[in-house]
């Protein structure tokens, strides 16, 4: 009977479209499947309906097709339902940040067909501040309340709520649902992950509201992704509080550090001393301590820690300042001459003497004499060192007129004295002499948190002299130079500066370990070095003194012999060419002359002679 005709006169309540052809290729012998197809005004209400609708050949006995079995399902709530959260999705999608809330109550309410929605944060379970609230045509004033007797109070305890009707009797000390004329009620609360609430989602209307299980759904997905977004948003914000508060304290700290370089200008004149760390800061009050008074000081220190500028502290702070420091480093002046430097010497004393010179003691008198590496002084000047202490009087070389001075001492070394008695090469009767007020300098890796204000000071000093523009310094520069251990102290990290500023190409200064040629060597060999031995990779402790020779040595063989000069060794070396001379000699270093040199120098030899 059926076949041939058209689907509409089989189902005239069916859209013909893609109907026919399901029949079509049913009668054919397929199983066809049609999703969700329209029927207008097919519900008792008159509303559309969608349906799902399966057809399959109905065969006889004999295996022929005869009609068609049809199966209808009504898919008009899943379809809604998809409707719906599609509607919301598309809605919220370009949605962020603060605008994510509004966009959300917003399509919620307008997708469920209510008046009111709106989304709470919520801390403590006693308070909610409403994050938005979409009014029925318009966006409210968001509000704060307290949960206490109003529908939300159990919701934000962890129920999910639904008053169908009658709300404003159910509540009547919330007199704002009486005010809006809300009558129904539905409350979905926001978990975190460790299941606290921490705010929820309702919507309101002023008609009854069904139990819609839909509804019930669409409204706990959307609950969760407000959930995120809360949590997302409260990351940002303590994110951004953080933030402000390093901003803040950074623009303390940088007050501080300048409060405290005024402080430390004032009060202490160490305009070129940088750092605020405790080590520091006691060392600068020890200064404080000694500087008034006419007593010898002794500084210690591994080299490059800065004694000179303590020195030059407890000077400008004593009552002698406005008499000159004088300065001699002991380790740089060739033996034969340390007499006469400290002493002065009269016309023909010696070879070369050939006018009269005004020794360090007494170009100091009345004022400050500083005299670094004093360890490296000979046995017999100390003899005549230790008598001006005593007697505060010394003659000239060549001369037997006896000079007086007033002339306060400030002695340095980067050496361990006291083992130094213990080998003979210092007289304890100096020594104790000279350690009347004894100042330990700390070197630089037991004062790290100097070292990002050191580089920013040399960076700032470099930036100017060389006339570069620097705005800044890698916070990876930062670190490596921070982890550093400095062997050489401030003075290395104020080579390093210059070089990185000197190479440096850009606006922010960045360098790698390269710039660091001395990274392997740890803080234990360092307090090794400052002891007066090393433990060498391969074979036993070495004196510093046997250290100092085969470092200098290594640095002649790397330059050829060649001691002045761009390329030679005292350049190399950081030493004034006649004082490498000296150490040379004093530590019994010459060059070995190879079998090729012999031949070479005496076929020369036979060459000048001919």
């Amino acid at each position: 009977e059926v076949l041939g005709k058209i689907a509409a006169d089989v189902f005239p309540r069916l859209v013909p479209s893609g109907i026919q052809d399901a029949l079509d290729r049913a009668l054919q012998g397929e199983v066809v499947q049609v999703a969700d197809a329209l029927v207008p005004k097919h519900s008792a209400e008159g509303h559309d309906v969608w349906e799902s609708c399966t057809f399959a050949p109905h065969r006889n006995t004999e295996g022929e097709i005869v009609g068609v079995i049809g199966l209808v399902r009504d898919a008009t709530d899943r379809h809604l339902a998809e409707e719906t959260f599609r509607s919301i999705v598309i809605g919220t999608a370009s949605a962020t940040g603060s605008d994510f809330f509004p966009s959300l109550v917003r399509h919620m309410a307008s997708a469920l067909r209510v008046r009111y929605a709106f989304i709470t944060d919520c801390d403590d379970q006693k308070h909610a501040k409403a994050l938005a609230f979409w009014k029925g045509e318009d966006f409210g004033e968001n509000f704060e309340f307290d949960i206490a007797d109003t529908p939300c109070e159990k919701v934000l305890h962890g129920e999910i709520c639904h008053y169908k009707e009658g709300l404003t009797k159910l509540f009547p000390l919330d007199t704002g649902l009486a005010d809006l004329g809300v009558e129904s009620y539905l409350g979905v609360p926001m978990l975190d992950k460790a299941g606290r609430v921490i705010g929820h989602i309702a919507i309101l209307d002023d008609k009854p509201m069904d139990r819609d299980p839909r509804a019930f759904d669409l409204v706990k997905i959307f609950a969760a992704r407000a959930s995120a977004e809360l949590k997302r948003q409260r990351a940002e914000a303590d994110l951004q509080a953080a933030l402000e508060q390093v901003r803040s304290l950074q623009k303390k700290l940088e007050a501080e550090n300048v409060y405290l370089q005024e402080e430390i200008s004032k009060e202490h004149n160490f305009e070129e001393i940088v750092g605020n760390s405790k080590a520091l800061v006691e060392v600068l009050r020890r200064v404080e301590t000694v500087a008034p008074t006419d007593s010898t000081v002794l500084i210690v220190g591994e080299t490059g820690c800065g004694k000179e500028l303590i020195a030059r502290a407890i000077h400008s702070r004593s009552k002698r300042s406005h008499r000159p420091l004088v300065k001699l480093n002991c380790g740089a002046i060739p033996t034969g001459l340390v007499e006469s430097e400290l002493f002065g010497h009269m016309k023909g004393a010696f070879t070369g003497a050939l006018e009269r010179r005004t020794g360090r003691f007494e170009l100091a008198d009345g004022g400050t004499l500083f005299l670094d590496e004093v360890s490296e002084l000979p046995l017999e000047t100390q003899v005549k060192l230790l008598r001006v202490l005593q007697e505060h009087e010394f003659e000239p070389l060549g001369s037997s007129r006896t000079l007086r001075v007033n002339v306060r001492i400030i002695a340095a070394s980067n050496r361990d004295l006291e083992k130094a008695i213990q080998e003979g090469r210092f007289r304890a009767d100096l020594y104790y002499r000279l350690n009347v007020l004894p100042i330990t300098l700390p070197p630089l890796r037991q004062r790290r948190a100097d070292i990002p204000l050191l580089t920013s000071f040399f960076v700032e000093r470099f930036a100017r002299q060389f006339g570069r523009q620097i705005t800044g310094i890698a916070q990876d520069t930062m670190d490596l130079l921070s982890r550093y251990d400095w062997p050489g102290n401030i003075r290395e990290l104020q080579n390093v500066i210059e070089r990185a500023v000197v190479l440096l190409q850009g606006s922010v200064l960045k360098l790698g370990s390269d710039f660091l040629p001395m990274s392997g060597v740890s803080a234990d060999r360092i307090a090794n070095i400052s002891s007066g031995t090393i433990v060498a990779a391969s074979d036993g402790p070495y004196t510093l003194e046997e250290v100092e020779r085969r470092h200098i040595q290594s640095i002649l063989e790397k330059t050829s012999w060649v001691i002045e000069g761009e390329r030679g060794a005292a350049r190399v070396l950081d030493l004034h060419p006649n004082t490498l001379r000296s150490r040379m000699k004093k530590l019994g270093i010459e060059r070995a002359i190879s079998a090729l040199d012999s031949s070479t120098a005496k076929s020369r030899g036979q060459q000048a002679t001919a």
